[in-house]
């Protein structure tokens, strides 16, 4: 028997956090996500999707009142599909068929009440940069803000009728590797062009660089969908959130002009700090941060974004970039490792460029789908 109950009260919601520590305690690969980062995504005067949307997060127990699993339900206009889809997310499950597929069920029934035809996950309600996806390749400690899980969950999901929508791919490389020849050869090209320039992101300019990076952002990924929009406001929230752990000589634009055209956008792996915090962001967390950011070596860092805007794309500017870039961390930096954040398989462009930086899978998630109609015939992501 498995009982659900929606997080509602102080201990409910601390028992969201604490069970997938609980989970995890053995496994080494684990870090445990940052509490503040959870709670963030269900407070509706700090999360816009609760503008459009409706959430809900639940833990299911068992007979003798032992949480045996937890999952957020929900659905938000901007989640762009071809028929009504919810999502679930932060799905955390002992290794219990049974269970899960009650868990599921549950998730079913709720979305299916608001007018739902499918679910998606696990996904997240908000961004895509976080929460995103079922590991199952590449059990090494995840990157901040990535999923982590346990080998079973993958079963778990296909053995109760969810497929594949879309896997998610994360690339690496040696941070210190020579660059392409074909990017090499992009760079050649361009750098006779007069007009063009690059340059880093630094502390002191991040109001100009939020500027650029909203331009070229909304610019580029105005078609496709799910949210993908940003306002100024926003950009500049992030860019001051990124201030504090940045390093200056991993993020970098490319204009024409002094327009901005392209953008690689890296941070340290914060991962490589926060997992000796617990999860915990208070006060003096932050100061034990600071310490461990002081103290221990960051050895990787991580392209959260990279972009190019239309009328630029297939030109060799995004090779231009990255060997401006390169050059320039390869002899300013001790970082030994570079690794991307997810690129869909639905993304060939993305997927191209990761080929041409001559990187390796080093880490497979995917997004589930499951379509309450089993009888409707089941379609991949489309390709953009």
């Amino acid at each position: 028997m498995v009982i659900a109950e929606e997080v509602l009260n102080n201990a409910q919601k601390r028992e969201f956090l604490e069970f997938p520590a609980r989970l995890y305690k053995n496994d080494e690969a684990y870090i445990r996500p940052l509490d503040k980062d959870i709670e963030f995504v269900f407070d509706p005067q700090k999360n816009k999707f609760f503008d459009n949307g409706v959430c809900k997060r639940f833990l299911f127990l068992n007979k003798n009142g032992d949480t045996v699993g937890k999952v957020a339900v929900f659905n938000h206009q901007l989640y762009l599909q071809d028929q009504p889809t919810g999502g679930i997310g932060f799905f955390d499950c002992i290794n219990d068929q049974e269970t899960a597929n009650f868990i599921f069920d549950f998730c079913k029934n709720w979305l299916k009440e608001i007018g739902m035809e499918a679910m998606d996950g696990p996904i997240n309600f908000g961004e895509r940069d976080k929460f995103w996806g079922v590991l199952i390749d590449g059990f090494t400690p995840p990157l901040y803000g990535m999923n982590y899980n346990f080998p079973y969950y993958k079963d778990l999901f296909e053995n109760y009728g969810f497929q594949v929508y879309y896997d998610m791919l994360c690339f690496s490389r040696k941070a210190h590797a020579p660059t392409s020849r074909i990017f090499n050869l992009m760079h050649a090209k361009h750098s006779k062009n007069e007009n063009f320039s690059s340059k880093p992101v630094t502390k002191a300019n991040m109001d100009k660089f939020a500027q650029d990076f909203f331009e070229l952002y909304n610019k580029t990924w105005e078609s496709h969908g799910g949210g993908k929009q940003m306002n100024l406001k926003e950009v500049k929230k992030m860019f001051d959130k990124m201030k504090p752990v940045m390093n200056e000589h991993i993020a970098w634009f490319a204009y024409e002009n002094n327009k901005p055209i392209a953008m690689w956008i890296n941070i340290p792996d914060l991962n490589q700090w926060f997992k000796y915090l617990n999860g915990k962001f208070g006060f003096l967390d932050k100061l034990k941060f600071l310490y461990y950011k002081a103290t221990k070596t960051n050895t990787k860092f991580v392209g959260l974004i990279f972009g190019v805007v239309p009328e630029w794309q297939n030109k060799g500017v995004e090779g231009y970039l990255i060997v401006e870039a390169a050059n320039h961390f390869r002899v300013a930096t001790e970082f030994l490792d570079f690794e991307m954040q997810w690129i869909g398989d639905f993304n060939p462009k993305m997927l191209g460029l990761a080929k041409h930086l001559e990187t390796e899978v080093t880490r497979k998630l995917a997004t589930y789908r499951y379509l309450f109609d089993r009888n409707k015939e089941f379609e991949k992501h489309p390709t953009v």
